[in-house]
């Protein structure tokens, strides 16, 4: 027989709770925890279940009671204050708008769910065709509203399905979000007048989220914060992309045509195919064998036919699309034994709980630890020794300690230590706008904190060789202690350390060599300053152009440029203060390469005459016969163009005469050129002889 929850049982129930009574549960609990887990996943951005036991939640409602209100019910709850029209935003400044509601001129659905083989193939058996296939993202749905000329007037959250909360200044910032469609690619488009819908996913690249993940427990949720900010310039400095997946107001018959349409319009397009009915078993499994592999979290893989006719025949229901539905990912989940809580201490001094747990198999992978995030996350679970703990590796990559189901024996408790645990100095318990955190009090005694800084040195620069069992016998040994002492070792010094012969200590070496013309946005990320990360190295090395005057720069200067708020400007100053003599040593070692004046910049954008011709050049490894700076300035003054990275759109990759094993550049070129790309990678004679000279 059904049971009901009161209220206070249902705000307190666990996962564990609602998995053990979900068979039991009447309509009126089942509709009450989806409401519940709507607003902690969509308002608060702080799930307290996992996704396959919402889906099961969901689908135990539908057929107990299939017209439950709450079925329709989509996403976030509506931002309160009177509703803007779509249309008639365009008309309000963006900066007047922000998490204003507004109405969606077509209601963005959800999609139906399956979780089985047999699913999929009953839907796709309703219509003819190829299918499309596409990861489900992990992020937030967005609606970017486009006039008839291109131009980007509207971008908003689905909310709940009908109404939305306008983010249009927040969306300005995002890069992969064209502000101007591509004339080229309107131009002659039928059913323009109305202008352009493109409906997409918000998200985070896992590869971006590497510099939160120690304090956010997911990038979902920092994008949902990030997307909405109330402070200019913070959502441009979160580095989010956005994922186009539908385009309104097109007049096309195909979805292959649609997203033909939508690079053109200038779109980054993440991977999608077209599968036959018949394939669809094989497409999912090749998802989740790559989904370890992604830069982003996919709890699932979309599907959707093909044909625009056939769309239109099938039609849709007020909560889905009969033409598309979602296939999820299950299994993402374990309970195991919690072993040990261990303090990792980072190149910044920040001391970081770790658990050590009885390795599972999760997403195919053998899991056996995760971070805790920071001491507010450590506080919540409760942690003892020997408790049993569920984790979840979300979106199939990152490891995480959703709870504690049952205490160890005794009961034993984790104690946040006294002293950082790499060199015995006091922590400091430090309140940061993300949540409290653990600090070494003199993170530059602390040898944890230096193996970081060397080995963030070496990376960002892109010294080859020299990972954490190098670094940490170079320490021992009192060979290193600072990135400077990486440009005073010898082949002697290294040949010493523990299997390392005389080639591999001579190539060490040689990689050293090659780097010691570094890039000012490259020397600046390098430093390890806090808050001066590739991002903010970019905008200070373009709005400053020189180390000498980044060095001088004062306070007013720095909350000048776009993105750069007070605890930002404070933590750069303060690094590069602090910093000061590290700078002075590196520099008696490295020439750091300064950007050209912004005059001479914007001269050479405008064609020139001369025999390089328009053509692109980057320059890799050590220069023998003149500086990176002056190779840079040989190119514009023949009519070429210096490069800032190796793509499809560079020319020559030129190669350095000097010693040193093959930088990352040069290996990256030889992968484009292997693909098809028309990349060329020349000796520095040979680029002396392209210009006439020896």
């Amino acid at each position: 027989m059904a049971s009901a929850a009161t209220p206070e049982q249902i705000e307190s129930m666990d996962e564990a709770a609602i998995a053990a009574g979900l068979a039991s549960f009447d309509a009126a609990t089942l509709e009450a925890l989806i409401r519940r887990t709507n607003r902690e996943y969509w308002d608060n951005n702080a799930p307290t279940i996992s996704d396959p036991l919402y889906d099961r939640l969901v689908e135990t409602l539908r057929r107990v009671q299939p017209d439950n209100p709450v079925l329709n019910e989509l996403g976030e709850t509506t931002p309160t204050g009177p509703v803007i029209e779509a249309d008639a935003t365009r008309n309000i400044p963006p900066a007047q708008r922000l998490g204003a509601p507004v109405r969606h001129t077509r209601n963005m659905l959800s999609l139906d769910k399956g979780y089985s083989i047999e699913e999929l193939a009953a839907w796709a058996d309703k219509f003819e065709g190829d299918i499309l296939s596409m990861p489900k993202m992990d992020g937030v749905a967005c609606s970017l509203r486009y006039t008839d000329t291109g131009e980007l007037f509207l971008a908003a959250t689905r909310g709940n399905g009908s109404e939305g909360e306008d983010i249009t200044i927040n969306a300005l910032e995002v890069a992969d979000i064209p502000k101007q469609l591509d004339k080229k690619a309107l131009a002659g488009l039928a059913g323009s007048q109305l202008g352009f819908e493109i409906r997409g996913e918000l998200f985070m690249r896992l590869s971006v989220f590497e510099r939160y993940k120690q304090q956010y427990s997911n990038p979902r949720n920092l994008t949902a914060g990030a997307i909405k900010h109330k402070e200019r310039g913070r959502t441009g400095a979160y580095t989010l992309s956005f994922y186009a997946y539908d385009l309104l107001n097109h007049g096309l018959s195909h979805e292959r045509e649609k997203f033909e349409l939508l690079e053109r319009l200038g779109f980054a397009i993440e991977e999608c195919e077209f599968v036959a009915r018949a394939e669809l078993q094989a497409s999912f499994e090749s998802w989740s064998a790559r989904r370890a592999t992604l830069d982003y979290e996919i709890d699932g893989v979309v599907y959707r036919a093909a044909d625009a006719g056939e769309q239109a025949r099938l039609g849709e229901t007020g909560h889905h699309p009969r033409w598309s539905i979602a296939y999820k990912f299950q299994g993402d989940t374990g309970t195991t034994t919690l072993q040990e809580v261990l303090w990792s201490v980072s190149r910044t001094g920040t001391i970081t709980p770790v658990g050590l747990f009885t390795p599972i198999e999760l997403s195919g992978a053998m899991i056996g630890r995760a971070g805790l995030h920071n001491l507010n996350r450590f506080d919540e679970l409760d942690l003892t020794e020997g408790a049993i703990i569920e984790v979840t590796r979300r979106g199939g990559v990152i490891p995480h300690v959703e709870r504690m189901i049952t205490p160890g024996p005794g009961a034993k408790k984790f104690e946040v230590p006294k002293r950082c645990p790499a060199c015995g100095s006091e922590a400091e318990r430090r309140k940061k706008r993300d949540g409290e955190f653990l600090f070494c009090s003199k993170p530059e005694q602390c040898v944890s904190a230096r193996l970081g800084e060397l080995q963030h040195f070496a990376k960002v620069v892109d010294i080859q060789g020299f990972g954490p069992k190098v670094v940490t016998q170079a320490v021992d040994a009192g060979l290193l202690s600072s990135p400077a002492d990486f440009y005073t070792l010898t082949t002697d010094d290294l040949e010493g350390l523990d299997r390392l012969g005389r080639r591999s200590a001579q190539n060490l070496v040689d990689q050293v060599e090659a780097h010691k013309t570094i890039e000012l946005s490259v020397f600046l990320q390098a430093l390890g300053i806090d808050h001066l990360g590739k991002q903010n190295a970019l905008l200070l090395a373009d709005e400053f152009r020189t180390l000498a005057a980044v060095r001088s720069v004062d306070r007013d200067a720095l909350l000048g440029v776009r993105g750069i708020k007070d605890a930002i400007a404070d933590a750069i100053l303060s690094g590069l203060e602090t910093r000061s003599e590290l700078i002075d040593a590196l520099l008696a070692h490295v020439t750091v390469v300064d950007m050209p004046d912004k005059s001479e910049t914007e001269a050479s954008d405008a064609p020139r005459e001369g025999v390089l011709n328009g053509k692109s050049f980057l320059f890799t490894g050590t220069l023998e016969g003149f500086t990176r700076k002056a190779a840079q300035e040989m190119v514009v003054a023949h009519g070429g163009i210096t490069g800032s990275a190796v793509n499809k759109a560079l020319d020559y990759l030129v190669v350095g005469a000097g010693k040193g094993a093959k930088s990352s550049k040069q290996k990256k070129a030889e992968q484009l050129i292997q693909a098809g790309a028309p990349l060329k990678i020349i000796t520095e004679t040979e680029f002396l002889e392209m210009l006439g000279e020896s």
